[in-house]
């Protein structure tokens, strides 16, 4: 539990690291804009820290449903070799998922190279886009409900697993023990993936 609370401050820092650095460049310079070079980097590392943060929270809910559900054989399953197995496949598939993203949107000819903004995020960067774009805005939706519905499906699929293990519990102190384990990972899955489906 704790290496993966350690790679989920590692990734918030990284995500959040993505677009300070250009937004201090507007605090302190005349100029309010992004070059394109600027934009494609920007874009690639805040959509792969993005995108591994749900597989992230897919990989959590494993740990949570192996915690409650095997309690006994928790550390025989969950050893230091699938944790790292879990963080890597987690980055991949992020960094797969941004590489695929940021190539299909920048290989539109673009009508200007600066976004006059300190955020580089796809759907403004088709906005720029001097063809037609209703294939990438595709794409993309399908790349993002990809990234959303996967993991949301390993989470739904885990708490339906330890809700059904916790209410077997016969004592009051142990259910309230074994829900206790998963409420703050809930919680977050509950704010990241509510957050992302409405928006």
């Amino acid at each position: 539990m704790y290496f993966f609370l350690g790679v989920l401050s590692f990734v918030d820092i990284c995500y959040t690291n993505s677009t300070v650095p250009q937004m201090l460049v507007h605090f302190l310079s005349a100029r309010k804009s992004i070059p394109c070079h600027s934009c494609v980097l920007q874009l690639c590392v805040s959509l792969a820290m993005g995108s591994m943060e749900f597989f992230r929270l897919g990989a959590m809910a494993y740990d949570r449903y192996v915690a409650v559900c095997h309690p006994l054989h928790y550390t025989l399953i969950m050893h230091g070799g699938l944790c790292l197995g879990l963080v890597a496949g987690c980055l991949v598939a992020g960094f797969s998922n941004s590489l695929t993203e940021t190539m299909i949107t920048f290989q539109l000819p673009l009508c200007h190279n600066v976004i006059n903004y300190f955020g580089c995020e796809n759907l403004a960067v088709l906005r720029l886009a001097c063809v037609d774009v209703s294939f990438n805005k595709a794409m993309v939706a399908i790349s993002g409900f990809l990234v959303i519905l996967l993991p949301c499906s390993l989470v739904l699929f885990s708490y339906a697993r330890i809700v059904a293990t916790i209410l077997r519990i016969p004592s009051a102190q142990g259910r309230r023990k074994a829900f206790g384990i998963c409420a703050s990972h809930l919680t977050v899955v509950c704010m990241c993936f509510g957050a992302t489906m409405f928006t």
